[in-house]
């Protein structure tokens, strides 16, 4: 890093900063690496390796380390490989538009918050560099892993962990056409009290839409209960009209929320259903953090 100024890490991270002004959902960090590299290109230094890590170029590794003092800061978010900037981020963005002025403030602001930590707790910074690339090389994968599904499988899949959940699986569709349904559910064995939950999945990589959204309400009863299921995520425009919904429920869950309901309900999804999407912890210690 003695190459790299504290004035330099600042472009970077304002670089950064810049990219996710106009997402407020984020980006996935490998393409703000990519991006980044192309409005502010890496010097001759920052091009090379490691000695020691040949396959760490110093240029991601110092964006990388130099977003560490913005996170703990509260100006971004780091979740799975993906990148979000706050609203406090953006005023900081505005208020230090001196690239050494904004890269101490953050600095400042992680050593505020290094102190309030328990003796010993607080993150290596290197260590939180490797923690941040293997979280998001595993999430890449199980998204990847995901996209790539056979369709059956991912409905089955679905249905297994709705399983898992307690709910009773009544139908899951046959390979072709479904009308729009592909799982339905009960709350009971023999579907007599609580509302009927029909599901709709998508695996597909670009968000669901509100024609989407509205086709699925479309199906559904006012003693229905609606999933729709898309890895893409939806439009802000498919969230709004569900949120506008007063009589039809629909719950949409996107990658995020569905891997989330996989770990909480792993153990009790059938065995059939897990060898779809097998997973296992690696524990390790995560003081401060």
């Amino acid at each position: 890093m003695s190459k790299i100024t504290q004035r330099r890490q600042g472009e970077l991270v304002r670089g950064v900063f810049k990219l996710l002004l106009d997402h407020s959902e984020g980006l996935p960090a490998q393409e703000i690496l990519e991006k980044l590299g192309e409005i502010l290109p890496p010097t001759e230094f920052e091009k090379t390796t490691y000695p020691n890590h040949p396959d760490t170029r110093r240029y991601e590794h110092t964006v990388r380390f130099a977003t560490i003092g913005p996170t703990k800061a509260g100006w971004l978010i780091k979740d799975r490989g993906r990148w979000t900037l706050t609203e406090t981020g953006r005023r900081a963005y505005q208020e230090f538009p001196d690239p050494e002025q904004f890269i101490k403030e953050a600095g400042r602001l992680y050593r505020q918050w290094a102190a309030g930590q328990s003796e010993g707790a607080e993150d290596s910074p290197d260590a939180a560099t490797t923690m941040e690339g293997a979280e998001e090389a595993a999430w890449a994968e199980i998204e990847e892993f995901l996209k790539a599904m056979n369709p059956y499988d991912f409905q089955q899949l679905i249905a297994g962990l709705l399983q898992g959940m307690g709910y009773h699986i009544q139908w899951v569709a046959p390979p072709g056409r479904d009308g729009g349904i592909d799982i339905i559910a009960n709350s009971d064995p023999l579907g007599i009290r609580g509302p009927r939950i029909k599901v709709q999945v998508k695996r597909r990589s670009e968000k669901a839409a509100i024609d989407s959204v509205r086709s699925l309400l479309a199906l559904l009863s006012e003693s229905d209960v609606g999933i729709f299921v898309a890895i893409g995520g939806f439009t802000r425009e498919a969230e709004e009209e569900v949120r506008r919904q007063e009589r039809r429920r629909l719950i949409l869950i996107d990658l995020q929320r569905l891997f989330d309901l996989w770990v909480e309900h792993y153990n009790r999804v059938p065995e059939s259903a897990r060898r779809l999407l097998p997973i296992r912890p690696i524990y390790f210690l995560d003081l401060g953090r």
